[in-house]
C-alpha cells in the first residue's frame, strides 16, 4: 500500500514538473511569434510605451490630446495626492487580489496565488499618472497611428466594469503604491492562460500593433519591440 502511495505522489510531482516545463516552452515559442508585423501607410504621429516593472506590463499613453482626455474617466481625485496636469497615464490589467494584497512578493500567500491561477478571482484596473518616462530594457516606445489609438481607447474602456451611475468603479482600498495611482473594477478573468501581461498583448494586437502570438510574461511584449 505504501508503495502504491509512494509511486502515486512521484507520478504526480513528475506530471506537475512536464505541465510545467511544458507551459514555459509554449509561452517561450508563442511570444516570439509576431504578429502585425507589416507596416501600414497610416501616419504614426502619437507616442505610446509600453512599460514593465520586471513581472507586469502597463499601457502608457499622453494624459489628454485630441481623441482623449484620461482624467474624466479616471479623475484626478480618486488618487491620494490629488495632482493635476500629469503628462502620462499608465494602465495596467490584472487580478484584483495580486494588485490589492502583494504590493511585494514577500506578500504573496498561496491562497492568492490560487485564486489568480485558476481565474476565480475579481480583477482590477491600476491606474498610475506621471510626468516622465525613461526609455530603457523595461519601457519600449511605440509609434502609433490615430486609428490604433482609438482602438486601444475602446479596448481600456471595454476592460472597465461601470457602476450603476456608468462610470468606473473606484476600490476604495488603502492598497495604492504611490500618491498618484488607483485601482478601478475591471472585467475579464485572470488566470495563467490570461495574465496581466496577455491583456496588455491583447490590446495591442486589438489595434493591429505589434505583438505577440501569446504572451502570460512582459519579456515577449518587449522582445516584440526591443528595436524601438
Amino acid at each position: 500500500m505504501l508503495k502504491k502511495i509512494f509511486k502515486f505522489i512521484v507520478y504526480t510531482i513528475l506530471t506537475i514538473i512536464a505541465l510545467v516545463l511544458v507551459y514555459l516552452l509554449t509561452e517561450r515559442i508563442l511570444s516570439r511569434i509576431s504578429v502585425n508585423e507589416s507596416e501600414n501607410s497610416e501616419p504614426k504621429n502619437i507616442t505610446m510605451y509600453v512599460m514593465s516593472n520586471g513581472v507586469h506590463t502597463d499601457l502608457v499613453f499622453p494624459t489628454k490630446n485630441e481623441f482623449m482626455d484620461w482624467s474624466t474617466i479616471f479623475p484626478f481625485e480618486n488618487t491620494l495626492g490629488k495632482k493635476e496636469n500629469f503628462k502620462y497615464i499608465a494602465i495596467g490589467w490584472g487580478d484584483k487580489g495580486f494588485y490589492l494584497n502583494t504590493p511585494e512578493w514577500k506578500d504573496l500567500k498561496v491562497s492568492t496565488a490560487f485564486v489568480a491561477a485558476t481565474g476565480i478571482g475579481e480583477t482590477a484596473l491600476h491606474v498610475t499618472y506621471c510626468n516622465a518616462i525613461h526609455l530603457d530594457e523595461t519601457t519600449k516606445s511605440i509609434q502609433i497611428s490615430e486609428k490604433q489609438y482609438v482602438a486601444l481607447i475602446d479596448y481600456v474602456e471595454n476592460s472597465i466594469e461601470l457602476g450603476s451611475d456608468s462610470k468606473p468603479q473606484l476600490i476604495e482600498t488603502s492598497a495604492q503604491y504611490g500618491q498618484n495611482d488607483a485601482f478601478y473594477e475591471a472585467h475579464r478573468s485572470y488566470s495563467i492562460f490570461f495574465t496581466c501581461n496577455s491583456w496588455t498583448n491583447d490590446a495591442l494586437k486589438s489595434a493591429g500593433i505589434k505583438a505577440s502570438k501569446w504572451v502570460a510574461f512582459d519579456k515577449g511584449i518587449l522582445y516584440q519591440h526591443s528595436t524601438n
